[in-house]
């Protein structure tokens, strides 16, 4: 007997729900230590076997693009609301709880605010208002819905000595643009938890700079609550005892840490693109598997350990089928850095990081 196509679809759809139906998920493994994140693209809220997923796994989720300076606030009179706003109806709407990412960052402002009319570089005070501006827009449409922010992103440089990375934010405020942040954020919404976010976090020397400040942001009294530790980590990196540090060198300020961007991919860890194609072809095999297997659960282990200052995990993208490494650092390359498959299924990994 000829089985029909939509048969044959409904099938399919049906294999795809029955783990995210049937398993406990990983909010449920961790419902006594912190809440698990995933960050998330808006067309996730109308796929039904992502949402599903997201739902079964989840209690917190992550606008992955939605909510940074270029994609909400594309020009100077002109917000983008529709996209973060799907995002957090839907966040509301099924009762998970939302990080906002991000308030500020270097990399994603579009060019306008920091060009007047002209095109010549703005003043210290236009760029100040402008962010503050900005700030308050976004921070008090999503007051309510939003319980915690990424208010600035990677401000501090990978190499060398320097504190504060020479952003045009830096080069045109100085190193107050940071404090200016931080308040504002507080002032549009006093119950948000505010964070300070970057990656390379668990690196010696950028982890000490990191420390400088907030620290500093501290001893001024700046409203800052917690430290994310984006963990875009690799197969044999950080170690236990680089995590380790980390998390108790921002925690002994008093601060909160969350890891707000984690992945681990299977490929040496980068954070610059590279301008060549990848023109091979990626396996993804039973080794590399074993190595990201150990890797997670070494990462969890660290992490239930510290249950008492970590707040929140977050996974940066939902499932191998789709991710921000994919292409990253090289055009054309694949990775696979997550928990779920490119079927939504649960790998060795999952179980790594729920069975203890």
């Amino acid at each position: 007997m000829k089985i029909k196509p939509f048969l044959i679809l409904l099938l399919a759809l049906m294999s795809q729900f029955t783990f995210a139906q049937t398993t406990k998920g990983l909010k449920d493994y961790y419902k006594k230590y912190f809440p698990i994140g995933v960050a998330v693209a808006p067309r996730m809220m109308d796929d039904a076997a992502e949402s599903a997923l997201i739902l079964a796994q989840f209690n917190s989720m992550t606008p992955e693009n939605a909510m940074k300076m270029g994609p909400i606030h594309p020009e100077e009179k002109r917000y983008n609301w529709a996209p973060a706003d799907k995002i957090a109806d839907f966040a509301v709407k099924n009762g998970l709880k939302l990080r906002g990412h991000t308030l500020c960052w270097h990399t994603q402002t579009p060019n306008w605010f920091f060009k007047d009319s002209t095109g010549a570089t703005v003043t210290k005070e236009v760029l100040l208002a402008r962010l503050k501006q900005h700030i308050f827009d976004v921070v008090g449409r999503y007051k309510g819905k939003i319980y915690a922010w990424d208010v600035v992103n990677e401000a501090v440089p990978d190499a060398g000595t320097d504190i504060y990375r020479k952003s045009p934010f830096y080069e045109i405020i100085g190193s107050e643009y940071i404090e200016k942040a931080f308040q504002w954020a507080h002032e549009a919404d006093p119950k948000a938890v505010l964070f300070y976010n970057d990656y390379n976090t668990e690196n010696a020397s950028k982890r000490d700079r990191i420390y400088q400040l907030v620290k500093g942001l501290k001893d001024k009294g700046v409203p800052i609550h917690g430290v994310g530790l984006q963990g875009h980590w690799a197969l044999t990196e950080p170690t236990a005892e680089e995590l380790e540090t980390s998390i108790t060198k921002y925690s002994g300020l008093g601060l909160q840490v969350q890891i707000t961007e984690l992945d681990v991919s299977i490929h040496p860890k980068e954070h610059e693109r590279r301008a060549e194609a990848f023109t091979g072809r990626v396996e993804y095999t039973p080794e590399i598997e074993a190595k990201q297997v150990a890797q997670y659960k070494m990462l969890f282990e660290v992490l239930r350990k510290h249950r008492k200052v970590i707040t929140g995990v977050t996974f940066w993208n939902l499932s191998d089928k789709s991710t921000w490494l994919d292409n990253f650092p090289v055009r054309g390359r694949k990775d696979y850095p997550l928990l779920f498959d490119g079927n939504y299924q649960p790998k060795q990994a999952f179980f790594a990081v729920t069975k203890w």
